[in-house]
């Protein structure tokens, strides 16, 4: 079918094409300087951040669960990728982003991709601001042309290192370095088209050239000239001791991609309407960590920053990931020479612009002004990340928020007895009183989950409550939505007891929890014929098999008030509102 502009091939069109085409051109324009900036962060040779924006950048767009995904080094896996290196070596960091890859095409096969979604927001927040201070703070001796500094680990050492060095600061170095940035900074406000990063990185590198030729350190200089041939393919020495050995922080490797490009993927649905695959966005990133390794390439996952661009930029497509790829490919083999002119010091700013977009500072301040759990769970998140390193970071972070979690189920949890009613003052002569129960008839309301967090209130409350074994127990569980194994082992032992000389009712058993009590053989237990939709349908039953004898004289009002709450709950049924507003009158008078 031919169109205007040319032959339409299904639902892409030339017009399509056209669009792709301008945004593949300046994203992957925007990823040459961020591609090297990240790997000489990680520790590794510039080149090394090109192949992988290359063939990586390719793979997540081929085979990912997103149109608009842009993949390749991430200013995130900085402090791990560095780590690793420090720890393990350049050879066994590409094996463990091997190892990652097949981690995170697991995940996707799985369909694990869902699950990315529960890890709370106080500890992405938190690590991610966290990542973002280490990323800053390591820019700091190239920004000032620091000399003799040596790279560690921690970020404590890293800093006593610019201290001590802080006496070879060179002002030609802070110059290009403040050239860069402002650049940085300005561009976007006069040309909202051009990449700022770019702009920036050509012109404090002209001017370092020649105003001040070999006055600055430059990655040729540094890390020796970058080679414009394409990567060698080569076969990884995978072995067992060695999957043994790397296997944690491949996995760390796998679960900070998986969050990385997930998240990315989200801001790209909200950008376009669109809906991503999580589960296929997976095994795209698993396919590319497992492919960029054997071409000398590090880690990757999706990059946000990246990834809006090419969609403000009008990409319909992931041909415009693929052309950002090929983009890259092309200034490797034409302009690889001229890269290693470039200045340290242009590269610092670069990253420190990056550190601050992605540090979030607004929502760190918002959730840390709350002063609740999350601000806890996010300040032990960051200082742990800041101070210690990623994974005892977020591995402490997730427990601690497991922890507040369940506190806040377990209080949520509430046991109340409303039948026999102590409070109603109306009974002067009842014979209910708080150390003398009704032996007929005991009604408690239960609002909350019913797990192992609030199971034990659970039961010492029911327990504590009750002096004598009444002959009919009541359980109002509508307000009941979920109920584990814990829970259902507490409740077992309460109907198990009382079952011995009396009768457990149970009223308004919700879906789950039901569930729960067929699996284990409790609702047989308890007994379908004692089970209830409607607690009124569930009083008239006892009503019926209480020896109302006793209900005479003295003890009449223990038997009258059963009738009444009977009433009370039809009515409530029937309409909640006539319901409350009675039981507001009546809680007035």
């Amino acid at each position: 079918m031919h169109q205007k502009f040319g032959l339409r091939i299904g639902k892409y069109s030339f017009q399509d094409f056209q669009k792709d085409l301008i945004a593949g051109l300046i994203v992957g324009v925007i990823a040459i300087p961020l591609g090297m900036a990240f790997a000489i962060a990680s520790g590794v040779k510039p080149e090394l951040g090109i192949y992988t924006t290359i063939i990586a950048g390719i793979c997540i767009s081929l085979f990912g669960g997103s149109k608009y995904q842009i993949g390749g080094p991430t200013g995130a896996f900085i402090p791990i990728l560095f780590g690793i290196v420090m720890t393990y070596g350049l050879e066994n960091l590409l094996i463990a982003g091997f190892l990652a890859g097949v981690i995170l095409c697991l995940m996707g096969i799985f369909k694990l991709g869902a699950l990315i979604k529960f890890i709370p927001r106080p500890v992405t927040i938190g690590f991610t601001t966290g990542i973002a201070v280490i990323i800053f703070t390591g820019q700091i001796p190239n920004f000032l042309g620091l000399s003799g500094v040596e790279k560690h680990e921690l970020f404590l050492d890293n800093m006593r290192e610019v201290i001590n060095h802080i006496h070879s600061l060179n002002i030609y170095s802070v110059c290009t370095a403040i050239i860069c940035l402002l650049t940085i900074l300005i561009t976007p406000k006069v040309l909202p088209k051009v990449p700022g990063q770019l702009i920036g990185l050509v012109f404090s590198t002209l001017i370092a050239t020649f105003l001040y030729p070999n006055h600055v350190a430059t990655i040729g200089s540094t890390y020796g000239q970058i080679s414009g041939v394409l990567p060698h393919f080569d076969i990884l020495n995978i072995t067992l001791d060695r999957v043994t050995h790397l296997i944690k922080p491949a996995f760390v490797i796998a679960i900070l991609g998986a969050i990385e490009s997930l998240l990315s993927a989200v801001v790209a649905d909200g950008m376009t309407k669109d809906k991503h695959n999580s589960n296929k966005e997976l095994i795209g990133q698993g396919i590319a960590n497992m492919v960029t390794p054997l071409f000398g390439g590090i880690p990757a996952t999706g990059a946000i920053a990246r990834t809006a661009t090419n969609i403000k930029n009008g990409a319909v497509s992931p041909i415009s990931g693929i052309i950002h790829g090929l983009v890259v490919l092309i200034v490797l083999l034409l302009f690889a020479p001229y890269a290693s002119k470039i200045p340290l010091a242009s590269m610092a700013p670069i990253l420190m612009v990056v550190a601050w977009n992605m540090s979030a500072s607004r929502v760190f301040y918002s959730v840390l002004s709350t002063k609740t759990g999350d601000s806890l769970v996010l300040v032990v998140t960051f200082l742990l990340t800041v101070f210690l390193n990623l994974t005892v970071a977020v591995e402490f972070g997730l427990i601690l928020a497991v922890l507040i979690f369940t506190k806040r189920m377990s209080d949520i949890m509430v046991t109340v007895k409303i039948l026999p009613n102590h409070d109603n003052d109306k009974m002067e002569s009842r014979i209910v009183t708080e150390t003398h129960d009704c032996p007929q008839l005991s009604i408690y309301n239960i609002e909350g989950p019913l797990f192992f967090g609030a199971a034990q209130a659970f039961e010492k409350s029911i327990m504590n409550t009750i002096n004598y074994k009444p002959k009919i127990l009541l359980l109002r569980m509508s307000k009941v939505p979920f109920m584990d194994t814990t829970g259902e082992s507490y409740f077992s032992s309460i109907v198990k007891d009382f079952s011995k000389s009396g009768i457990v009712l149970v009223s308004g058993l919700n879906q789950q929890p039901a569930t729960i009590l067929k699996k284990t053989g409790l609702y047989e237990l308890i007994g379908e014929h004692h089970i209830f939709e409607h607690t009124n349908d569930a009083i008239n039953y006892a009503l019926s098999h209480v020896d109302q004898s006793k209900c005479l004289g003295c003890k009449h009002f223990a038997f009258r008030e059963c009738h009444s709450y009977a009433k009370s709950n039809e009515m409530e049924n029937r309409s909640p509102y006539l319901f409350n507003e009675r039981r507001k009158a009546e809680i007035e008078s």
